[in-house]
């Protein structure tokens, strides 16, 4: 039985958190990383899906999957991922949504297979504007239509910007939330390494400016609904 559902966001350190969690001999991604069932393999049906989970191989395990894209679903998919699966432990990591924007760009450039001195500032910023990369950063909206369906108690956030700084106590949270013990962990493994890092180059400033317009409002929004301060989030760069 599937019990964690990892929902993004994508280019927030998902990855990381996937290598991480499958060292713990309690936790199981039966099928890898990502199954992308709840936002394109409909197809196949629940039981498929189910049937993913349900091996005895996987007998006293905790298994789950992480697919960023769920965290931009629609709220009559999240609503039959409750119908099935009422008892799942969410994950959600959030990255300041202007890295986490560049990030994506920079990972459509290099699927375009252009470099940067090709793309000019304009394919940036219609890459920026786009529904899909503004949808992925308005957390805000994402959170209130996954907790109008989910108790909140079983949504766990955490932070991109915590993996660099303190990813022992991000992790023992995440085992916490999950319901594993931390006792069977190996801590010797280096958390701090990244995994997958991408694109390191700086966000130019005349693109931070556009995106700063672009997501002010959505920082804003998202300070007040967490209650936490998120002013690092527009100085950054």
């Amino acid at each position: 039985m599937i019990q964690f559902l990892g929902i993004g966001a994508q280019k927030a350190g998902t990855t990381w958190l996937y290598e991480k969690l499958r060292i713990h001999p309690d936790i199981d991604f039966p099928a890898g990383k990502e199954v992308h069932f709840w936002n394109s393999n409909r197809q196949h049906g629940i039981e498929w899906y189910r049937s993913l989970f349900s091996s005895k191989e996987f007998d006293g395990k905790f298994c789950g999957e992480i697919t960023p894209a769920y965290s931009i679903l629609p709220c009559d998919s999240i609503r039959e991922c409750y119908r099935n699966f009422p008892d799942l432990k969410l994950i959600y990591l959030l990255r300041n949504p202007i890295e986490r924007a560049w990030s994506s760009a920079r990972m459509a450039l290099e699927r375009a297979e252009m470099e940067m001195h090709e793309a000019s500032d304009q394919w940036f910023i219609d890459h920026f504007n786009s529904q899909g990369s503004q949808k992925r950063g308005d957390y805000a909206s994402c959170l209130q239509n996954w907790l109008q369906i989910y108790p909140q108690q079983q949504l766990f956030v955490g932070f991109f910007e915590e993996l660099a700084s303190t990813p022992e106590g991000l992790l023992r949270r995440c085992f916490q939330h999950i319901g594993v013990g931390e006792e069977r962990y190996d801590w010797s493994v280096d958390l701090k390494k990244p995994v997958f890092g991408g694109h390191s180059a700086q966000v130019p400033m005349q693109l931070r400016t556009v995106l700063e317009e672009i997501y002010r409002p959505q920082i804003d929004s998202l300070e007040k609904y967490l209650g936490v301060g998120l002013s690092t989030w527009s100085s950054d760069g």
